[in-house]
């Protein structure tokens, strides 16, 4: 594999997801690659140049294998693309029947888009198909053997440039990932109404233990958390509570969470919903944090480090708090 050459993937996730949902989607392709970008609503785009040497796969078969493990964990179909940066990616994915992948080698490009539509170049919408249309011109081929000047005359000096460049599969830029959340949610939505106590405890200590997980993942703290409760009549109650020092550390997120759960005094009311809401996130590196002489406290920091590592590799529902069990 060239040095230079970039391996692009864009999938399509054949699947409603919640915006938590998406944002696990996200997550588990992080384990994957660290150059994740979303496309919301269902779709992402992955730079997995990278990966492939870590994973000592073919640029195809590295695709399959994220198909697979959005399959596995989370029941997702997807159809994809690969190419050799984002626009080409985005294209070979739109082609893709549910299931299949279309990879575009870089020697392949040309060939590829000169017998395709002009409006499938992403950005070309009614008005300048149109234009291009009244003078015959309906396909990528058709604007590539063009002469640049005439193309400038029909569209004028910028946008003939830019279509010049996009007819030749030219696309520069990078998969960036997204800035930071302002917040962080983690949520669960019952089939049917719980009054159990037990059971109120476990839900809200699994959501505490997925939103350390999120925010770890992303090289965040958070100095607030949110508790909201849904009930079976529609109304619902929410207790915040200021956390001690900003932290990523999943026990001390599942402290603060139970104790606005017990702050609730639910009692027996009957629960259809959950969620905990991190706020006052800050980058980890320029939050404070107290330093402890107890050895367990680093031990623990560290057994949470392979805990998600092992989350990364195998899917978030591999390891988790043994209450949870």
């Amino acid at each position: 594999m060239s040095i230079r050459q970039r391996h692009i993937a864009h999938v399509h996730l054949h699947a409603s997801m919640t915006e938590v949902q998406y944002g696990d989607v996200i997550e588990l392709m992080s384990g994957v690659t660290p150059h994740v970008q979303a496309v919301p609503p269902s779709a992402v785009q992955l730079d997995l140049t990278s990966a492939l040497r870590y994973f000592d796969l073919s640029p195809y078969d590295m695709v399959q294998t994220v198909m697979m493990r959005l399959k596995l964990f989370y029941g997702i179909d997807c159809s994809a693309g690969l190419a050799g940066n984002r626009m080409l990616a985005a294209m070979a994915a739109d082609a893709s029947a549910p299931g299949e992948t279309t990879w575009v080698p870089a020697e392949r490009v040309a060939d590829w888009l000169y017998p395709r539509p002009v409006t499938a170049l992403p950005g070309i919408g009614r008005a300048t198909a149109e234009t291009l249309g009244r003078y015959g011109l309906h396909t990528i081929g058709q604007i590539t053997d063009l002469p640049p000047a005439t193309l400038q005359r029909l569209l004028g000096a910028g946008p003939a440039r830019l279509l010049a460049e996009r007819v030749r599969g030219h696309d520069p830029r990078p998969v960036a990932p997204s800035e930071p959340a302002a917040h962080l949610t983690a949520d669960l939505v019952l089939e049917r109404d719980c009054l159990d106590p037990v059971q109120h405890h476990r839900a809200v200590l699994g959501l505490a233990d997925r939103i350390g997980g999120r925010l770890r993942g992303e090289g965040q703290v958070a100095g607030r958390l949110t508790l909201t409760v849904r009930y079976a009549d529609r109304s619902s109650s929410t207790r915040t509570r200021a956390l001690a020092e900003p932290t990523d550390h999943s026990p001390a997120l599942a402290a603060t969470a139970l104790g606005l759960l017990t702050a609730l005094g639910l009692q027996r009311a009957r629960v259809r919903s959950y969620a905990v809401r991190a706020d006052d996130l800050l980058p980890a590196g320029r939050a404070y944090r107290q330093l402890f002489l107890d050895p367990d406290t680093d031990r623990a920091r560290a057994a949470e480090a392979a805990a998600d590592r092992v989350r990364r590799r195998f899917g978030p529902q591999a390891v988790g708090p043994a209450a949870l069990v």
